[in-house]
């Protein structure tokens, strides 16, 4: 099986509406741990910005929303850290730089390697104690995207979190600090470092159950590989792929002829199935990696995982749903 590898990243067309959400704001989970979905990421990322006290750090690959851009700019935060880091090769990202910048907010371009097509995929908001981790980017109409994020206040997960967010605001400002990699964390980074490829091929290697996933583009070889052999062990393996990305019809093609289940989820024109996501029996894993060699080698990239039994239940919950009418 020949599979073509991808160099992409997650902007896209604008679809009609928002895909309906099954765990969403009104799904109140246990704490530390929230999995928000869809339109209501933006309700979540509003209130924890507005409501901010003493920090506000955000690094974002596509930042166009004026609201909340606004919000950061103007002076309701008042003495609040406000620091952003965003991919400059996105133009909505440029612009909204510079308007943070001409406001007196501390802002700063990731310093991607052009040589290898890398960009900062990165999708992270750290308000006061809690984080927020997932695959929503903030343009103009990502609301309008199947999408997860994670919301968390554990203590762990939030101090690597920002560790990472120093590490990279450092870079930026072209004073290299790399966290040190730490292959048993739940919170995971890409370029520097292979975390996420390692918590991805440990999570394929050790279902036993289910491997249920939503993935937005997904080529990479090992993983397609992983996917099929959990399949020939017994493993309920499920994939829903976007149609819109040619990338993923080879790879639709030979996981069909291993013998995995795999549909197209039903998107609207121009509207994205935009999540990076797996379940894995009972851990759930997710962020700003598509599965691809890009997402797992080359990007700057950060996922998280969580065992919440709320967050898997809601995933578990929305994945029926999208499997079920997504054509066989």
């Amino acid at each position: 099986m020949l599979i073509p590898l991808c160099l992409v990243g997650c902007s896209g067309p604008a679809p009609l509406a928002p895909t309906p959400a099954v765990a969403a704001a009104g799904i109140q989970m246990s704490e530390p741990v929230r999995l928000w979905q869809d339109a209501s990421i933006f309700q979540l990322v509003g209130g924890l910005i507005a409501h901010a006290k003493y920090r506000v750090y955000v690094e974002m690959y596509e930042l166009g929303r004026r609201d909340i851009v606004s919000v950061m700019a103007g002076d309701r935060l008042g003495g609040a850290d406000v620091r952003v880091v965003t991919d400059p090769t996105i133009n909505a990202s440029r612009v909204s730089l510079d308007a943070l910048q001409r406001s007196g907010v501390a802002a700063r371009f990731y310093p991607v390697d052009d040589t290898a097509h890398q960009i900062d995929h990165v999708k992270l908001l750290i308000a006061d104690d809690k984080a927020v981790v997932g695959g929503m980017n903030w343009g103009a109409h990502s609301d309008r995207n199947h999408d997860y994020v994670l919301e968390t206040s554990d203590a762990v997960e939030v101090d690597r979190l920002l560790r990472i967010f120093e590490q990279d605001w450092a870079l930026a400002g072209g004073q290299p600090r790399l966290v040190p990699v730490d292959m048993a964390s739940r919170v995971a980074q890409t370029a520097p470092g292979e975390e996420i490829r390692h918590l991805l091929a440990a999570a394929l290697r050790s279902a036993r159950v289910r491997v249920w996933a939503e993935v937005y583009t997904l080529t990479d070889p090992d993983v397609l590989l992983a996917l099929a052999s959990a399949h020939q062990r017994g493993v309920d393996v499920k994939v829903l792929l976007d149609p819109s990305q040619s990338y993923n019809r080879h790879s639709f093609d030979g996981l069909r002829s291993a013998g995995v289940p795999v549909r197209w989820y039903p998107v609207p024109p121009g509207t994205l199935l935009h999540a990076k996501i797996g379940l894995f029996d009972s851990e759930l894993l997710l962020g700003s990696a598509n599965w691809t060699y890009s997402g797992l080698d080359v990007n700057h990239e950060l996922d998280v995982e969580t065992q919440d039994p709320q967050a898997v239940a809601a995933y578990e919950s929305r994945f029926r749903l999208d499997w079920e009418r997504s054509p066989v």
